[in-house]
């Protein structure tokens, strides 16, 4: 991947004059500094009286343009729409995450977790100007004029996985005496903050919290940004290169494995988020959906996929669809000649397959039926690791993704508008189950089916009586707290598919699916078909 980068070198420079150092030379009383500056005041008062003048123009505005000694105000801005150099913005409204603003001289310092901010303003008096030097004399020559606190994800009502999560400082500090504070590195585009911390190694979190938080947030800046990084893994850049690289022109930056200073005009700490696998249209520039983030991942993924298929490959492909277009004797869908002429295609189907718990125990079995009712079936077992580019060519090419509730689900972003998603969903977590992954499922476009089991689907069926309400009322159990959950319907309990009840659905989406790719039903038409689901 080649990636445009954008910043300066800068050259180390001299110890500042009031640096208290040793290894140059013989350390000045501090008097003679106080003389220094008294006899260069005399001049400054003869030269430049308006130096020591008042200012009408508070440094601390967060209001817009000014007209007639008239500041403009929209009471309706969203927090932080409008500031002003030299200042933090802290938007801490939201349930999921906070999010602070950084603008003027912004400089990072991994040692002590913070980022500064350095405003240089000349004194306002003679007073205050005396007291600056002493402050200087004294070696106190940065003074703190606001301070904040934040962890920069996007799970802030968990304080279980807050806590974990590391803390940064933000502080505005006044230069009085306009100290060059060093620049390694100079960025003259903005910076945004964010951690991969917290349940990152899990796919669906890993989307939800963090990926989609990402493009909300950074899209706007058409790649003009710089991402740094908290709780860096190597693996995970590795993983989401190819999405990372379509929001920024430049490397991340491993926030505390650089100890040098990056200094940006400005910086955003934290990400946004709406909801579950949400973007909110009214909470974007120029009213972006998740169907625009669908559209994204397209053109992350899609390139990748043209540039490596090696031809064989896709030879081999070709002949495939080919093979499959006529279905098999023995299959439940009857094609007559004219129908072959015509070289039907058959849908592909793809079975998410997972190993501990909640496994489909009879995969075997729903395989088997899938190809009598007419589908090509290819079951995938991804992985932390896994190729995500691979996953999107799997499921971008795929008519139906089946699979029980869990993380691996999140592939459903793969799928096109138009495609079946069929997720089987456990006793105990229908919450949870539409959250995830129904309703984003239709807000993306695609025809949704939960198939609800049955108690006698679930292996819980063989530990309890039948009686028990883990069985007969999942939801009093919920409501004792969601350890319960966790522990009794996630941990603990595997499927197996009653094929007669779940044969319905096969053919549901396999009727759909088969007249969509052979052009024999229209996009509008579809939806009656789902009305049941």
């Amino acid at each position: 991947m080649v990636q445009r980068q954008r910043f300066h070198q800068l050259r180390k420079g001299e110890p500042h004059a009031f640096d208290d150092e040793e290894g140059h030379g013989r350390k000045k009383p501090k008097l003679f500094y106080l003389l220094l500056l008294l006899s260069l005041l005399s001049c400054s008062f003869v030269v430049v009286p308006q130096l020591f003048g008042s200012s009408s123009h508070s440094l601390y505005s967060f209001g817009g343009d000014r007209e007639g000694g008239r500041e403009d105000y929209n009471a309706n801005a969203p927090p932080c729409s409008s500031m002003s150099n030299g200042t933090i913005c802290c938007d801490r409204s939201g349930f999921r995450s906070d999010v602070c603003i950084m603008k003027g001289d912004v400089r990072t310092h991994s040692p002590s977790s913070s980022v500064f901010l350095y405003l240089s303003k000349q004194p306002g008096g003679f007073d205050e100007f005396i007291s600056s030097v002493h402050r200087v004399a004294g070696g106190h020559d940065d003074e703190e004029l606001q301070h904040e606190k934040i962890r920069p994800y996007t799970r802030k009502w968990e304080n279980i996985v807050m806590d974990k999560i590391d803390q940064l400082d933000l502080i505005v500090k006044k230069d009085t005496m306009g100290a060059h504070h060093r620049c390694d590195v100079w960025h003259d585009v903005p910076a945004l903050l964010f951690s991969t911390g917290g349940y990152t190694g899990n796919l669906y979190h890993e989307f939800n919290d963090g990926i989609l938080p990402l493009y909300i947030t950074s899209q706007h800046f058409k790649k003009e940004v710089v991402f740094i990084i908290l709780e860096y893994h190597h693996w995970w850049f590795t993983k989401y290169e190819n999405i990372v690289s379509r929001l920024s022109n430049y490397p991340p930056i491993d926030f505390s494995g650089d100890n040098r200073t990056h200094c940006f005009p400005e910086a955003i700490v934290g990400l946004k988020i709406h909801d579950e696998f949400t973007v909110d249209p009214s909470l974007m520039k120029g009213n972006k959906s998740i169907l625009d983030f669908r559209h994204f991942l397209d053109s992350a993924y899609q390139y990748r996929i043209k540039g490596s298929m090696p031809d064989k490959e896709r030879g081999i492909q070709l002949k495939l669809n080919q093979s499959a277009s006529v279905p098999a004797s023995g299959q439940l869908m009857n094609i007559n000649k004219n129908d072959q002429k015509h070289q039907l295609k058959k849908p592909k189907l793809v079975i998410i397959s997972r190993s501990g718990s909640r496994a489909l125990v009879n995969e075997d079995c729903l395989v088997t039926l899938a190809e009598e009712v007419g589908f090509r079936v290819e079951v995938s077992r991804p992985g932390r690791t896994t190729d995500l580019a691979n996953m999107y060519h799997l499921l971008n090419e795929s008519e139906v993704m089946v699979g029980v509730h869990g993380a691996a689900l999140t592939h459903f972003l793969f799928l096109k508008p138009g495609s079946v998603f069929i997720q089987v969903i456990p006793l105990g977590t229908d919450s949870p189950a539409e959250a995830c992954f129904g309703k984003p499922a239709r807000e993306l476009g695609l025809k949704y089916i939960g198939y609800k089991i049955l108690p006698r689907e679930s292996s819980l069926y063989n530990e309890y009586d039948k009686g028990d309400p883990v069985l007969t009322n999942p939801k009093t159990v919920n409501k004792k707290g969601w350890q319960y959950t966790k522990e009794i319907y996630l941990e603990r309990q595997n499927v197996s598919l009653d094929m007669t009840r779940f044969h319905k659905r096969l053919l549901q989406a396999y009727d759909y699916s088969f007249k969509k790719i052979n052009g024999q039903i229209s996009y509008s038409q579809t939806t009656k078909l789902f009305n049941l689901c």
